[in-house]
Protein backbone atom coordinates (compact mmCIF):
# COMPACT_ATOMS: atom_id res chain seq x y z
CA UNK A 1 0.00 0.00 0.00
CA UNK A 2 2.65 2.56 0.97
CA UNK A 3 4.28 1.93 -2.41
CA UNK A 4 1.08 2.75 -4.14
CA UNK A 5 0.70 6.19 -2.34
CA UNK A 6 4.29 6.60 -3.04
CA UNK A 7 4.13 5.74 -6.88
CA UNK A 8 0.96 7.88 -7.20
CA UNK A 9 2.80 11.21 -4.97
CA UNK A 10 5.62 10.94 -7.79
CA UNK A 11 3.19 11.30 -10.39
CA UNK A 12 1.65 14.10 -8.95
CA UNK A 13 5.14 15.89 -8.40
CA UNK A 14 6.14 15.25 -11.73
CA UNK A 15 2.84 16.38 -13.29
CA UNK A 16 3.03 19.62 -10.94
CA UNK A 17 6.73 20.04 -12.25
CA UNK A 18 6.24 19.97 -16.11
CA UNK A 19 3.20 22.35 -15.45
CA UNK A 20 4.44 25.08 -12.86
CA UNK A 21 8.40 24.23 -13.17
CA UNK A 22 10.82 23.33 -10.51
CA UNK A 23 9.16 22.46 -6.96
CA UNK A 24 10.82 22.60 -3.70
CA UNK A 25 11.36 19.91 -1.17
CA UNK A 26 8.25 18.53 -0.12
CA UNK A 27 7.98 16.92 3.29
CA UNK A 28 4.94 14.84 4.75
CA UNK A 29 4.81 14.84 8.74
CA UNK A 30 1.74 13.17 10.86
CA UNK A 31 0.38 15.43 13.28
CA UNK A 32 -0.92 13.95 16.45
CA UNK A 33 -4.57 13.99 17.05
CA UNK A 34 -4.33 16.03 20.60
CA UNK A 35 -2.24 18.57 19.14
CA UNK A 36 -5.08 19.57 16.02
CA UNK A 37 -7.77 21.77 18.44
CA UNK A 38 -4.92 23.82 19.80
CA UNK A 39 -2.21 24.04 16.83
CA UNK A 40 -0.76 27.03 15.17
CA UNK A 41 1.05 25.64 13.00
CA UNK A 42 -1.09 23.36 11.44
CA UNK A 43 -4.92 24.76 11.69
CA UNK A 44 -7.99 22.39 12.03
CA UNK A 45 -9.63 22.45 8.25
CA UNK A 46 -11.14 19.74 5.85
CA UNK A 47 -14.10 19.67 7.38
CA UNK A 48 -12.70 20.10 11.28
CA UNK A 49 -14.11 23.12 12.67
CA UNK A 50 -14.22 25.26 15.73
CA UNK A 51 -9.87 25.27 15.96
CA UNK A 52 -8.76 27.36 18.98
CA UNK A 53 -5.49 29.68 19.67
CA UNK A 54 -3.54 28.16 22.74
CA UNK A 55 -3.78 31.80 23.75
CA UNK A 56 -7.16 31.53 24.55
CA UNK A 57 -6.61 29.00 27.18
CA UNK A 58 -3.76 31.33 28.76
CA UNK A 59 -6.16 34.04 28.24
CA UNK A 60 -8.95 32.34 30.54
CA UNK A 61 -5.94 30.47 32.76
CA UNK A 62 -4.50 34.09 33.49
CA UNK A 63 -8.34 35.08 34.25
CA UNK A 64 -8.97 32.31 36.81
CA UNK A 65 -5.69 32.95 38.42
CA UNK A 66 -6.16 36.61 39.01
CA UNK A 67 -9.71 35.96 40.31
CA UNK A 68 -8.45 33.16 43.07
CA UNK A 69 -5.68 35.57 43.84
CA UNK A 70 -8.19 38.26 44.40
CA UNK A 71 -10.15 36.43 47.08
CA UNK A 72 -7.15 34.94 48.53
CA UNK A 73 -6.28 38.89 49.68
CA UNK A 74 -10.19 39.88 50.58
CA UNK A 75 -9.62 36.52 52.99
CA UNK A 76 -6.39 37.42 54.26
CA UNK A 77 -7.06 41.37 54.70
CA UNK A 78 -10.28 40.40 56.17
CA UNK A 79 -9.07 38.17 58.87
CA UNK A 80 -6.40 40.45 59.75
CA UNK A 81 -8.94 43.22 59.85
CA UNK A 82 -11.75 41.31 61.76
CA UNK A 83 -8.86 40.16 64.07
CA UNK A 84 -9.76 42.92 66.92
CA UNK A 85 -13.08 41.04 67.33
CA UNK A 86 -11.73 37.71 68.20
CA UNK A 87 -8.31 39.27 70.48
CA UNK A 88 -10.10 38.20 73.87
CA UNK A 89 -10.68 34.50 72.69
CA UNK A 90 -6.79 33.98 71.55
CA UNK A 91 -5.47 35.61 74.68
CA UNK A 92 -7.99 33.62 77.12
CA UNK A 93 -6.48 29.83 74.99
CA UNK A 94 -2.84 31.59 75.20
CA UNK A 95 -3.73 32.34 79.16
CA UNK A 96 -5.38 28.63 79.36
CA UNK A 97 -1.76 26.92 77.99
CA UNK A 98 -2.68 27.21 74.08
CA UNK A 99 1.07 27.37 72.51
CA UNK A 100 1.41 29.37 69.32
CA UNK A 101 2.12 26.19 66.92
CA UNK A 102 -2.00 25.52 68.10
CA UNK A 103 -3.34 28.77 67.13
CA UNK A 104 -1.38 28.66 63.76
CA UNK A 105 -2.67 24.84 63.13
CA UNK A 106 -6.45 26.25 64.04
CA UNK A 107 -6.67 29.26 61.90
CA UNK A 108 -4.43 27.34 59.33
CA UNK A 109 -7.56 24.48 59.99
CA UNK A 110 -10.13 27.19 59.55
CA UNK A 111 -8.39 28.54 56.26
CA UNK A 112 -8.97 24.60 55.11
CA UNK A 113 -12.37 24.40 56.02
CA UNK A 114 -13.65 27.30 54.02
CA UNK A 115 -11.54 26.00 51.03
CA UNK A 116 -12.98 23.06 50.92
CA UNK A 117 -16.55 24.33 51.14
CA UNK A 118 -15.75 26.91 48.76
CA UNK A 119 -14.20 24.08 46.35
CA UNK A 120 -17.71 21.81 47.08
CA UNK A 121 -19.65 25.65 45.78
CA UNK A 122 -17.66 26.28 42.91
CA UNK A 123 -18.28 22.50 41.81
CA UNK A 124 -22.12 23.25 42.22
CA UNK A 125 -21.55 26.81 40.48
CA UNK A 126 -19.73 25.35 37.44
CA UNK A 127 -22.45 22.83 36.73
CA UNK A 128 -25.21 25.69 36.93
CA UNK A 129 -22.68 28.03 34.51
CA UNK A 130 -21.58 25.50 32.08
CA UNK A 131 -24.21 26.30 29.53
CA UNK A 132 -23.83 30.01 29.32
CA UNK A 133 -20.18 29.65 29.40
CA UNK A 134 -20.27 26.61 26.16
CA UNK A 135 -23.19 29.34 24.76
CA UNK A 136 -20.09 32.07 24.92
CA UNK A 137 -16.85 29.57 24.05
CA UNK A 138 -18.65 28.04 21.24
CA UNK A 139 -17.84 24.87 23.48
CA UNK A 140 -19.32 21.63 24.22
CA UNK A 141 -17.62 20.87 27.50
CA UNK A 142 -19.36 19.07 30.29
CA UNK A 143 -18.14 18.25 34.13
CA UNK A 144 -17.12 14.53 33.66
CA UNK A 145 -14.18 16.65 31.98
CA UNK A 146 -12.96 17.10 35.08
CA UNK A 147 -12.91 14.06 36.70
CA UNK A 148 -9.34 12.94 34.90
CA UNK A 149 -6.90 11.66 37.69
CA UNK A 150 -4.64 14.69 36.30
CA UNK A 151 -6.88 16.56 36.62
CA UNK A 152 -7.88 15.42 40.12
CA UNK A 153 -4.18 16.13 41.20
CA UNK A 154 -4.17 19.23 39.80
CA UNK A 155 -7.38 20.60 41.98
CA UNK A 156 -5.83 19.03 45.12
CA UNK A 157 -2.35 21.32 44.68
CA UNK A 158 -4.72 24.03 43.85
CA UNK A 159 -6.84 23.44 46.69
CA UNK A 160 -3.71 23.25 49.72
CA UNK A 161 -2.03 26.30 47.72
CA UNK A 162 -4.91 28.22 48.31
CA UNK A 163 -5.68 27.37 51.58
CA UNK A 164 -2.45 27.87 52.21
CA UNK A 165 -1.77 31.27 50.88
CA UNK A 166 -5.12 32.20 52.61
CA UNK A 167 -4.55 31.72 55.67
CA UNK A 168 -0.56 31.40 56.48
CA UNK A 169 0.14 35.40 57.06
CA UNK A 170 -3.35 36.13 59.15
CA UNK A 171 -2.72 32.97 61.20
CA UNK A 172 0.89 33.95 62.02
CA UNK A 173 -0.46 37.59 62.88
CA UNK A 174 -3.20 36.19 65.05
CA UNK A 175 -1.05 33.90 67.04
CA UNK A 176 1.53 36.30 67.70
CA UNK A 177 -1.35 38.87 69.63
CA UNK A 178 0.36 39.86 73.76
CA UNK A 179 -2.50 37.79 75.86
CA UNK A 180 -2.15 40.63 78.57
CA UNK A 181 -2.77 43.15 76.70
CA UNK A 182 -5.85 41.53 74.68
CA UNK A 183 -7.28 40.83 78.02
CA UNK A 184 -7.22 44.67 79.68
CA UNK A 185 -8.17 45.84 76.22
CA UNK A 186 -5.05 47.58 75.10
CA UNK A 187 -4.89 45.78 71.87
CA UNK A 188 -4.48 47.23 69.16
CA UNK A 189 -3.09 46.61 65.56
CA UNK A 190 0.58 48.14 65.33
CA UNK A 191 2.41 49.36 62.23
CA UNK A 192 1.04 51.39 58.77
CA UNK A 193 -0.54 47.80 57.86
CA UNK A 194 1.70 48.35 54.73
CA UNK A 195 0.94 44.69 53.81
CA UNK A 196 -3.39 45.02 54.03
CA UNK A 197 -2.47 48.11 51.36
CA UNK A 198 -0.07 46.69 49.15
CA UNK A 199 -3.00 43.94 49.07
CA UNK A 200 -5.68 45.77 48.11
CA UNK A 201 -3.31 47.73 45.83
CA UNK A 202 -2.58 44.59 44.12
CA UNK A 203 -5.96 43.48 43.93
CA UNK A 204 -7.41 46.49 42.44
CA UNK A 205 -4.57 46.51 40.24
CA UNK A 206 -5.53 43.40 38.55
CA UNK A 207 -9.47 44.46 38.50
CA UNK A 208 -7.92 47.90 37.03
CA UNK A 209 -6.02 46.06 34.02
CA UNK A 210 -8.91 43.77 32.99
CA UNK A 211 -11.16 46.51 32.45
CA UNK A 212 -8.94 48.56 30.37
CA UNK A 213 -8.66 45.44 28.57
CA UNK A 214 -12.47 45.12 28.45
CA UNK A 215 -12.94 48.35 26.89
CA UNK A 216 -9.94 47.81 24.24
CA UNK A 217 -11.71 44.63 23.33
CA UNK A 218 -14.92 46.29 23.33
CA UNK A 219 -14.00 49.33 21.01
CA UNK A 220 -11.65 46.55 18.46
CA UNK A 221 -14.65 44.86 18.25
CA UNK A 222 -16.69 47.78 17.25
CA UNK A 223 -14.33 48.94 14.90
CA UNK A 224 -13.82 45.89 13.37
CA UNK A 225 -18.03 45.77 12.73
CA UNK A 226 -18.29 49.43 11.69
CA UNK A 227 -15.75 49.93 9.45
CA UNK A 228 -16.36 50.98 5.85
CA UNK A 229 -15.49 47.85 4.03
CA UNK A 230 -14.89 49.64 0.50
CA UNK A 231 -18.27 48.07 -0.80
CA UNK A 232 -22.00 47.76 -0.08
CA UNK A 233 -23.10 44.97 2.11
CA UNK A 234 -26.42 45.77 2.29
CA UNK A 235 -29.65 44.21 1.34
CA UNK A 236 -27.14 41.74 -0.64
CA UNK A 237 -27.80 38.13 -0.87
CA UNK A 238 -25.98 35.80 -1.15
CA UNK A 239 -26.58 32.37 -3.45
CA UNK A 240 -24.21 29.48 -3.71
CA UNK A 241 -24.68 26.60 -6.18
CA UNK A 242 -23.42 24.16 -8.55
CA UNK A 243 -21.36 26.22 -11.06
CA UNK A 244 -22.88 27.52 -13.90
CA UNK A 245 -21.22 28.88 -17.18
CA UNK A 246 -21.34 32.27 -18.91
CA UNK A 247 -24.90 31.71 -21.11
CA UNK A 248 -26.72 29.60 -18.63
CA UNK A 249 -25.92 32.71 -16.24
CA UNK A 250 -27.41 35.16 -18.07
CA UNK A 251 -30.40 33.05 -18.46
CA UNK A 252 -30.69 32.58 -14.70
CA UNK A 253 -30.41 36.36 -14.08
CA UNK A 254 -32.77 37.11 -16.35
CA UNK A 255 -35.61 35.27 -14.22
CA UNK A 256 -34.64 36.81 -11.17
CA UNK A 257 -34.92 40.02 -12.57
CA UNK A 258 -38.46 39.56 -13.79
CA UNK A 259 -39.70 40.45 -10.00
CA UNK A 260 -39.94 44.21 -9.38
CA UNK A 261 -38.40 42.99 -5.52
CA UNK A 262 -34.98 42.10 -7.33
CA UNK A 263 -32.73 45.31 -8.19
CA UNK A 264 -29.92 43.90 -9.66
CA UNK A 265 -28.15 40.35 -10.11
CA UNK A 266 -24.25 39.48 -10.43
CA UNK A 267 -21.85 36.53 -10.89
CA UNK A 268 -18.88 35.29 -9.28
CA UNK A 269 -16.96 32.25 -8.65
CA UNK A 270 -17.33 29.77 -5.75
CA UNK A 271 -14.88 29.98 -2.93
CA UNK A 272 -11.01 31.32 -2.65
CA UNK A 273 -9.03 31.22 -5.80
CA UNK A 274 -5.41 31.85 -5.46
CA UNK A 275 -3.07 31.38 -7.74
CA UNK A 276 0.43 33.52 -9.57
CA UNK A 277 1.16 34.66 -13.04
CA UNK A 278 4.26 36.84 -14.15
CA UNK A 279 4.71 40.35 -15.21
CA UNK A 280 7.35 42.87 -16.36
CA UNK A 281 8.45 39.61 -17.64
CA UNK A 282 9.88 37.23 -15.01
CA UNK A 283 8.33 38.97 -11.58
CA UNK A 284 6.29 36.62 -9.93
CA UNK A 285 2.87 38.06 -8.40
CA UNK A 286 0.43 36.12 -6.22
CA UNK A 287 -2.76 37.09 -5.61
CA UNK A 288 -6.76 36.10 -4.87
CA UNK A 289 -8.01 35.15 -8.24
CA UNK A 290 -12.11 36.35 -8.88
CA UNK A 291 -14.20 35.19 -12.23
CA UNK A 292 -16.96 38.25 -12.09
CA UNK A 293 -19.42 39.79 -14.58
CA UNK A 294 -19.52 42.81 -15.53
CA UNK A 295 -22.65 43.42 -13.47
CA UNK A 296 -21.00 42.79 -10.14
CA UNK A 297 -18.51 46.03 -9.49
CA UNK A 298 -21.61 48.27 -9.99
CA UNK A 299 -23.68 46.01 -7.48
CA UNK A 300 -21.56 46.32 -4.86
CA UNK A 301 -20.61 49.87 -5.81
CA UNK A 302 -16.87 49.30 -5.77
CA UNK A 303 -15.26 52.00 -7.68
CA UNK A 304 -13.02 51.58 -10.48
CA UNK A 305 -10.10 54.39 -10.11
CA UNK A 306 -8.23 53.98 -13.32
CA UNK A 307 -9.58 52.15 -16.56
CA UNK A 308 -12.49 50.97 -16.62
CA UNK A 309 -14.68 48.04 -16.49
CA UNK A 310 -15.56 44.98 -17.84
CA UNK A 311 -18.35 45.59 -20.48
CA UNK A 312 -19.98 43.22 -23.10
CA UNK A 313 -19.12 46.41 -25.53
CA UNK A 314 -15.54 44.58 -25.72
CA UNK A 315 -15.92 41.14 -27.27
CA UNK A 316 -12.06 40.71 -25.92
CA UNK A 317 -12.60 41.37 -22.49
CA UNK A 318 -13.88 38.15 -21.97
CA UNK A 319 -11.06 36.32 -23.50
CA UNK A 320 -7.95 38.79 -23.02
CA UNK A 321 -8.77 41.04 -20.21
CA UNK A 322 -8.54 41.23 -16.32
CA UNK A 323 -8.72 44.52 -13.26
CA UNK A 324 -6.50 44.58 -10.78
CA UNK A 325 -6.67 46.17 -7.49
CA UNK A 326 -4.94 48.86 -6.00
CA UNK A 327 -2.71 46.20 -3.71
CA UNK A 328 -1.78 44.47 -7.00
CA UNK A 329 -0.41 47.91 -8.76
CA UNK A 330 1.42 48.35 -5.91
CA UNK A 331 3.37 44.95 -6.33
CA UNK A 332 3.55 44.79 -9.53
CA UNK A 333 5.41 48.36 -9.57
CA UNK A 334 3.82 49.70 -12.47
CA UNK A 335 3.44 53.55 -12.41
CA UNK A 336 0.89 53.49 -15.18
CA UNK A 337 -1.02 49.91 -14.81
CA UNK A 338 -3.25 50.86 -17.89
CA UNK A 339 -2.34 48.10 -20.44
CA UNK A 340 0.16 45.83 -18.89
CA UNK A 341 0.38 42.68 -19.35
CA UNK A 342 -0.34 39.70 -17.19
CA UNK A 343 1.50 36.27 -18.42
CA UNK A 344 -0.08 32.89 -16.79
CA UNK A 345 3.05 31.37 -18.17
CA UNK A 346 2.02 28.06 -16.50
CA UNK A 347 -1.20 27.75 -18.84
CA UNK A 348 -0.16 27.37 -22.83
CA UNK A 349 1.16 31.37 -22.34
CA UNK A 350 -1.85 32.83 -21.23
CA UNK A 351 -2.08 36.13 -21.45
CA UNK A 352 -4.00 39.17 -20.51
CA UNK A 353 -4.16 42.88 -20.30
CA UNK A 354 -5.09 45.22 -17.82
CA UNK A 355 -8.07 47.55 -18.90
CA UNK A 356 -9.09 49.16 -15.41
CA UNK A 357 -7.58 49.09 -11.79
CA UNK A 358 -10.14 48.19 -8.77
CA UNK A 359 -10.07 50.34 -5.89
CA UNK A 360 -8.59 48.29 -2.66
CA UNK A 361 -12.09 46.78 -0.64
CA UNK A 362 -12.42 44.32 2.12
CA UNK A 363 -12.81 40.94 0.25
CA UNK A 364 -11.32 39.64 3.22
CA UNK A 365 -12.09 40.00 6.77
CA UNK A 366 -10.29 43.02 8.93
CA UNK A 367 -8.46 40.53 10.66
CA UNK A 368 -6.26 39.84 7.56
CA UNK A 369 -4.05 43.10 5.23
CA UNK A 370 -5.98 43.43 2.06
CA UNK A 371 -3.82 41.32 -0.68
CA UNK A 372 -3.45 41.72 -4.33
CA UNK A 373 -6.43 40.83 -6.44
CA UNK A 374 -7.42 39.67 -10.30
CA UNK A 375 -10.84 40.23 -12.21
CA UNK A 376 -11.43 38.40 -15.17
CA UNK A 377 -14.59 37.50 -17.40
CA UNK A 378 -13.01 34.50 -18.79
CA UNK A 379 -16.23 32.83 -20.21
CA UNK A 380 -14.40 29.39 -20.00
CA UNK A 381 -14.15 30.30 -15.76
CA UNK A 382 -17.76 28.83 -14.29
CA UNK A 383 -19.72 31.19 -11.05
CA UNK A 384 -20.74 29.37 -8.44
CA UNK A 385 -22.27 31.98 -6.52
CA UNK A 386 -25.10 34.70 -7.21
CA UNK A 387 -25.47 38.27 -5.53
CA UNK A 388 -28.64 39.24 -5.97
CA UNK A 389 -29.81 42.95 -4.75
CA UNK A 390 -32.81 43.61 -2.99
CA UNK A 391 -34.78 46.54 -3.06
CA UNK A 392 -35.33 47.58 0.97
CA UNK A 393 -38.52 46.92 2.50
CA UNK A 394 -39.29 44.33 -0.22
CA UNK A 395 -37.34 41.21 1.39
CA UNK A 396 -40.56 38.83 1.95
CA UNK A 397 -41.05 39.27 -1.84
CA UNK A 398 -37.38 39.10 -3.19
CA UNK A 399 -36.78 35.92 -1.52
CA UNK A 400 -40.16 33.94 -2.36
CA UNK A 401 -39.40 34.90 -5.76
CA UNK A 402 -35.76 33.55 -5.80
CA UNK A 403 -36.23 30.49 -3.62
CA UNK A 404 -38.63 29.61 -6.81
CA UNK A 405 -36.27 30.41 -9.38
CA UNK A 406 -33.78 28.79 -7.65
CA UNK A 407 -35.58 25.65 -7.25
CA UNK A 408 -36.16 25.76 -11.06
CA UNK A 409 -32.68 25.93 -12.14
CA UNK A 410 -30.90 23.59 -9.64
CA UNK A 411 -34.01 21.42 -8.85
CA UNK A 412 -31.27 18.58 -7.22
CA UNK A 413 -29.57 21.08 -5.33
CA UNK A 414 -30.50 22.23 -1.66
CA UNK A 415 -31.40 26.43 -1.63
CA UNK A 416 -29.91 28.19 0.83
CA UNK A 417 -28.92 32.00 0.89
CA UNK A 418 -27.41 34.40 3.21
CA UNK A 419 -27.17 38.25 3.57
CA UNK A 420 -23.68 39.62 2.84
CA UNK A 421 -24.03 41.57 5.91
CA UNK A 422 -24.87 38.64 8.24
CA UNK A 423 -21.62 36.64 6.67
CA UNK A 424 -19.38 39.03 7.26
CA UNK A 425 -20.41 39.73 11.21
CA UNK A 426 -20.01 35.75 11.31
CA UNK A 427 -16.46 36.42 10.58
CA UNK A 428 -15.84 38.17 14.21
CA UNK A 429 -17.75 35.47 16.09
CA UNK A 430 -14.35 34.89 18.28
CA UNK A 431 -13.69 38.63 18.88
CA UNK A 432 -17.66 38.95 19.79
CA UNK A 433 -17.50 35.77 22.32
CA UNK A 434 -14.59 36.94 23.45
CA UNK A 435 -15.63 40.06 24.33
CA UNK A 436 -18.54 39.01 26.33
CA UNK A 437 -16.13 36.53 28.10
CA UNK A 438 -13.13 39.26 28.96
CA UNK A 439 -16.34 41.90 29.72
CA UNK A 440 -17.94 38.73 32.61
CA UNK A 441 -14.72 38.12 33.82
CA UNK A 442 -14.11 42.22 34.52
CA UNK A 443 -17.03 42.49 36.31
CA UNK A 444 -17.19 39.38 38.37
CA UNK A 445 -13.40 40.82 39.14
CA UNK A 446 -13.92 44.03 40.21
CA UNK A 447 -17.13 42.69 42.57
CA UNK A 448 -14.75 40.26 44.75
CA UNK A 449 -12.52 43.52 44.90
CA UNK A 450 -15.82 45.62 46.26
CA UNK A 451 -16.49 43.14 48.31
CA UNK A 452 -13.54 42.87 49.94
CA UNK A 453 -13.00 46.52 50.03
CA UNK A 454 -16.60 47.13 51.54
CA UNK A 455 -15.22 44.88 54.14
CA UNK A 456 -12.53 46.41 55.21
CA UNK A 457 -14.29 50.34 55.07
CA UNK A 458 -16.94 48.40 57.07
CA UNK A 459 -14.17 47.20 59.90
CA UNK A 460 -12.13 50.80 59.47
CA UNK A 461 -15.82 52.86 60.46
CA UNK A 462 -16.40 50.71 63.64
CA UNK A 463 -13.00 50.82 64.96
CA UNK A 464 -13.05 55.02 64.41
CA UNK A 465 -16.75 54.92 65.81
CA UNK A 466 -15.52 57.23 69.25
CA UNK A 467 -14.03 59.59 66.51
CA UNK A 468 -16.74 59.74 63.59
CA UNK A 469 -18.91 60.84 67.50
CA UNK A 470 -15.84 62.94 68.83
CA UNK A 471 -15.97 65.23 64.94
CA UNK A 472 -19.63 65.30 65.05
CA UNK A 473 -20.08 66.76 67.98
CA UNK A 474 -17.35 69.45 67.43
CA UNK A 475 -19.02 70.25 63.90
CA UNK A 476 -18.12 68.13 61.60
CA UNK A 477 -20.42 67.78 58.51
CA UNK A 478 -21.82 64.12 57.12
CA UNK A 479 -19.79 64.97 54.25
CA UNK A 480 -16.77 66.02 55.80
CA UNK A 481 -16.83 62.67 58.26
CA UNK A 482 -17.21 60.44 54.51
CA UNK A 483 -14.46 62.67 52.91
CA UNK A 484 -11.99 61.32 55.81
CA UNK A 485 -13.46 57.44 55.74
CA UNK A 486 -13.60 57.33 52.45
CA UNK A 487 -9.58 59.21 51.33
CA UNK A 488 -7.39 56.72 52.21
CA UNK A 489 -9.54 53.82 50.28
CA UNK A 490 -9.59 55.40 47.37
CA UNK A 491 -5.83 56.53 47.45
CA UNK A 492 -5.47 52.94 47.32
CA UNK A 493 -7.29 52.51 44.56
CA UNK A 494 -5.97 55.63 42.43
CA UNK A 495 -2.37 54.14 43.16
CA UNK A 496 -3.74 50.68 41.53
CA UNK A 497 -4.82 52.31 38.52
CA UNK A 498 -1.45 54.04 37.87
CA UNK A 499 0.09 50.89 38.41
CA UNK A 500 -2.22 49.05 35.91
CA UNK A 501 -1.81 51.66 33.23
CA UNK A 502 1.24 50.59 31.68
CA UNK A 503 1.21 46.82 31.88
CA UNK A 504 -2.69 47.60 30.53
CA UNK A 505 -0.99 49.56 27.69
CA UNK A 506 1.71 47.39 26.73
CA UNK A 507 -0.74 44.30 26.74
CA UNK A 508 -3.50 45.97 24.49
CA UNK A 509 -0.58 47.04 22.07
CA UNK A 510 0.20 43.39 21.91
CA UNK A 511 -3.19 42.45 21.66
CA UNK A 512 -3.93 44.26 18.68
CA UNK A 513 -0.61 43.72 16.99
CA UNK A 514 -1.94 40.69 15.98
CA UNK A 515 -4.59 42.74 13.51
CA UNK A 516 -3.66 44.71 10.19
CA UNK A 517 -6.68 47.85 10.97
CA UNK A 518 -7.12 48.15 14.30
CA UNK A 519 -7.73 50.88 16.99
CA UNK A 520 -5.17 53.32 18.89
CA UNK A 521 -4.97 52.80 22.80
CA UNK A 522 -5.62 56.71 23.17
CA UNK A 523 -6.08 58.03 26.79
CA UNK A 524 -9.82 57.79 26.78
CA UNK A 525 -9.66 54.38 27.08
CA UNK A 526 -7.58 54.97 30.14
CA UNK A 527 -10.08 57.95 31.30
CA UNK A 528 -13.02 55.91 30.87
CA UNK A 529 -11.69 52.34 32.79
CA UNK A 530 -9.71 55.26 35.61
CA UNK A 531 -13.93 56.92 36.03
CA UNK A 532 -15.79 53.24 36.12
CA UNK A 533 -12.43 52.01 38.87
CA UNK A 534 -12.74 54.92 40.91
CA UNK A 535 -16.25 55.39 40.51
CA UNK A 536 -17.47 52.11 42.01
CA UNK A 537 -14.43 52.13 44.51
CA UNK A 538 -16.16 55.03 45.45
CA UNK A 539 -19.43 53.80 46.11
CA UNK A 540 -17.89 51.07 47.67
CA UNK A 541 -16.64 52.55 50.39
CA UNK A 542 -19.23 55.62 50.71
CA UNK A 543 -21.99 53.41 51.44
CA UNK A 544 -20.98 52.26 55.10
CA UNK A 545 -19.38 55.27 55.49
CA UNK A 546 -22.23 57.50 55.17
CA UNK A 547 -24.02 55.08 57.58
CA UNK A 548 -21.78 55.70 60.02
CA UNK A 549 -21.43 59.69 59.41
CA UNK A 550 -25.08 59.88 60.28
CA UNK A 551 -25.25 57.81 62.90
CA UNK A 552 -26.30 59.59 66.23
CA UNK A 553 -22.92 60.42 68.30
CA UNK A 554 -24.56 60.20 71.14
CA UNK A 555 -25.22 56.31 70.79
CA UNK A 556 -21.10 56.46 69.09
CA UNK A 557 -19.89 57.84 72.17
CA UNK A 558 -21.84 56.07 75.00
CA UNK A 559 -20.39 52.61 73.45
CA UNK A 560 -17.57 50.87 75.24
Amino acid sequence: MQQVYTAQSAAVFERQQKQFGPLGKTVYQLQPMNELHLSKTYRADNGLTDASDPIFSYILSGIAAFILLIACINFINLTIARSVKRAKEIGIRKVVGGDRMQLIMQFMGESFILSIAAFLLALILVQLSLPVFNELSNKSLAISYLFDLKLVGGYLLLFFMTGFLAGFYPSLVLSGFNPVKVLYNRFTLSGKNYLQKGLVILQFTLASFLIIGTITIYWQFRYLTTRQLGYDDKDLVILRHNRIPYLRADAFRDELMKSSAVADVAFKNSGDWMTSAKVKGDQTVNFSYETVDEKYLPLLKIPVVKGRNFSKAFPSDSTHAVLVNEAFVKTAGWKDPIGQEVNFWYNKDEKYIVVGVVKDYHYIDLKQQIREQLFTMKNSNQYGATYVKIKPGKETAALAHIATTYKKYFPLSPYEYTFMNDENMKRYESEAKWKQIILFSAILTIFISCIGLFGLSVLSAEKRTKEIGIRKVLGASVAAVVTILSTDFLKLVIISFVLAMPLAWIVSNKWLEAYPYRITVSWWIFATAAFLVVGVALMTVSFYAIKAAVADPVKSLKGE
